[in-house]
């Protein structure tokens, strides 16, 4: 199955707590609906550790690949020693880290606003790499970075689920909508009940392959032999709602009709 087609873009998250599980990986998944919902095709989500060779290579990676217009990182960019995710774009970009003195005006700003007194440790957060843009940070103290490497952005943004949506939401989805195709992206979902999804899968192929643009994908939610529930997904693309709304819902009709053809039942097509 393949994803509707749009300007590529990766999802980089940077952080040791994140590979060892003590932190769940939700931004990745904020981002991935937001920018697919934009029209974005989210190739990869790649976590990656507090080492900046590492994240270096993923950078570089990224852009070796003509199709990505978009890379987001997140995590990384605070005070303490292992926060070194701006050292790791430099690196990848070949550019040395230095003080960027929009950045250091932001964060200044805000300990002056708190009483408190620039130290080596908050500088540390106005390190950016050369001819990166600082990104205002509405909620937190660490500004954002861009980095625009032959059209294509490097968005660094911190791992604090409530300071990267505002910053996404105020400084990144501006600057990539002229990126992001024309098109209307609509998801349509339903549940299928009695069928085991071994038996749904040439019906759930055939709906996908019935138009351009679309993506099905069933999630068991049951047990294969024993009461099996399946939640039916399709996530369609179109030049506007009504058209992509309607492709979707072609799509599942395919495969409720199957469900109910197999002794099944299937609940109404939700959009």
């Amino acid at each position: 199955m393949s994803l509707p087609e749009g300007p590529g873009a990766w999802l980089l998250t940077i952080g040791n707590e994140v590979l060892i599980g003590r932190i769940v990986n939700t931004n990745a998944a904020w981002l991935g609906r937001r920018l697919t919902f934009m029209g974005f095709r989210v190739e990869r989500v790649v976590v990656a550790p507090d080492e900046p060779e590492d994240v270096a290579d993923e950078v570089r990676r990224a852009l070796s690949r003509p199709s990505v217009k978009v890379i987001i990182t997140t995590g990384g960019l605070g005070p303490t020693y292992d926060d070194r995710t701006l050292e790791a774009v430099a690196m990848a970009l070949g550019v040395p880290l230095e003080l960027n003195q929009e950045a250091y005006r932001m964060v200044k700003e805000k300990y002056d606003a708190s009483g408190m007194p620039m130290t080596k440790e908050r500088e540390k957060l106005a390190m950016m790499p050369r001819g990166s843009m600082p990104l205002r940070n509405p909620v937190g103290m660490a500004p954002g970075s861009l980095a625009e490497v032959n059209g294509r952005l490097i968005f660094s943004l911190p791992g604090v689920p409530a300071e990267m949506e505002a910053m996404f939401e105020q400084e990144v989805e501006p600057r990539i909508r002229p990126l992001a195709p024309k098109l209307a992206v609509v998801e349509c979902s339903m549940l299928v009940a009695g069928v085991p999804e071994s038996s749904l899968a040439p019906y759930i192929e055939r709906a996908e392959r019935s138009a351009p643009g679309l993506y099905v994908k069933s999630h068991p939610k049951g047990h294969e032999a024993r009461g099996p529930i399946i939640e039916m997904r399709a996530l369609a693309s179109a030049p506007n709602h009504d058209e992509a709304a309607s492709k979707a819902r072609e799509a599942l009709e395919v495969v409720r009709k199957a469900a109910r053809e197999l002794g099944g039942e299937a609940s109404e097509v939700s959009c």
